[in-house]
């Protein structure tokens, strides 16, 4: 029998304590944050449960849910709606990404108080989507004008959020200096040392960039955002930008680690170099057009990503729409479609399978039904999971080591 105690403990050692102990308080709030926070778990039941369809290897995000899916801004300056979270990105067969995704509406549907009845609906709608757009077989994107229903809405409201806006909600303003709001909720302080040791990498890649003074760190907070990732090294970085105050720019530096999905399928994987590399390279290859500012690095001898943090960054609120049928319809749709686009674009990429494989794959019928099947199979293990977790946690078995004392806040 599977030990999730030990298993979710040796995931996370090695974390911030502090950032490590509001993971772990988010795990017990309910079953899919605890989905959202343990993939690697994800994988280890559906490997261990035998599902096992022979399907085509895929460039995948490796953890697609509902909540991993929203707008950005490209490095056109347009903005797009796509799948928008690739740290656990790899190859492998193209149904192990879509029980996931399909395992998070049945399990977050249950959070927001659905039956299974219009769960299951729900994963035969997005399959039946994603399976139309492989078979159809051309690679297409979602940008405003292109956009209906609930996402042509989120594009349309990302008009009104302005930079000087956004900057306002992350910083505090004083004799025409912004400096990062360390609150708690978003941001936390961060002790000198490391400041300037975050500073100096931000320098040195600034310093290979067209134009060096855009990157001049001007603050740095350790950042507190996601579910998976938290207790890892994660910074939110203030820069000079276009100039100060109000043409500052944020930036996410995150630390990688290597891919979930990609540990069940070693042999498939390629030589990256690290686990920066293969994140932003899936990435630029899976989206239509790459995210804005999205650059691999080294920061104290590990890989981290470096991106730009936009006002244009917003997600689907599923809270808000699973009751309105025609708008969570049309976006079941948009996430089957986004996936299919994806994989189709990506196709035949250091030995992923072509694209007329892939379409003549999905023409089959009998792999929907396997993925339906999986798909509520490991959603009940997940509820059971998470009652295992809670139990653990209430007894206190998850518990950094040591809490640090949180360095002086600003005010």
């Amino acid at each position: 029998m599977m030990n999730i105690v030990k298993r979710i403990q040796r995931a996370n050692l090695g974390r911030e304590p502090e950032r490590l102990v509001m993971k772990y308080r988010l795990l017990r709030d309910n079953a899919f944050s605890f989905f959202r926070g343990t993939c690697h778990l994800f994988y280890d039941r559906l490997a261990e449960s035998g599902f096992d369809v022979d399907a085509p290897s895929a460039w995948c995000c490796g953890d697609l849910h509902l909540e991993n899916f929203g707008s950005y801004k490209g490095d056109n300056r347009l903005v797009y709606f796509d799948i928008n979270d690739f740290d656990e990105a790899a190859l492998a067969p193209f149904t192990w990404e879509l029980v996931r995704l399909c395992s998070s509406l049945h399990v977050g549907l249950d959070a927001l108080g659905l039956d299974k009845e219009a769960a299951g609906a729900a994963v035969a709608r997005l399959v039946g989507a994603y399976g139309q757009a492989l078979v159809c077989g051309k690679a297409r994107w979602i940008e405003r004008d292109a956009a209906r229903g609930v996402v042509r809405h989120l594009l349309d409201q990302l008009r009104d959020r302005t930079r000087v806006a956004y900057l306002d909600s992350r910083t505090r303003l004083a004799r025409r200096r912004r400096r990062l709001l360390t609150d708690g909720r978003r941001a936390l302080a961060i002790p000198p040392a490391e400041r300037e040791i975050v500073a100096a990498t931000v320098h040195r890649f600034g310093a290979a960039q067209e134009n060096p003074e855009f990157f001049r760190v001007l603050d740095v907070a350790r950042r507190i955002a996601g579910t998976g990732s938290l207790g890892l090294s994660r910074y939110v970085v203030l820069v000079e930008g276009r100039g100060s105050p109000d043409g500052n720019y944020l930036f996410d530096l995150k630390q990688m680690q290597s891919s979930s999905l990609g540990r069940q399928f070693p042999k498939l994987q390629p030589r990256w170099g690290d686990e920066a590399k293969r994140v932003t390279s899936i990435q630029q290859r899976m989206q239509a057009v790459s995210a804005a500012a999205l650059h691999p690095l080294i920061h104290a001898g590990e890989a981290f990503v470096l991106r730009s943090l936009q006002p244009s960054e917003d997600r689907l609120p599923f809270d808000h729409i699973c009751t309105q049928r025609e708008l969570f319809d049309g976006a079941l749709d948009m996430m089957g479609q986004c996936l299919a686009w994806a994989q189709l674009r990506s196709s035949g990429r250091q030995q992923s399978a072509t694209a007329d494989a892939l379409i003549a794959f999905a023409g089959r019928k009998k792999w929907r039904r396997q993925v339906a099947e999986a798909a509520a199979r490991m959603a009940t293990q997940v509820a059971a999971d998470w009652q295992t977790y809670a139990t653990a946690y209430d007894a206190g078995q998850f518990v950094p080591l040591q809490i640090p004392v949180t360095h002086a806040v600003h005010e």
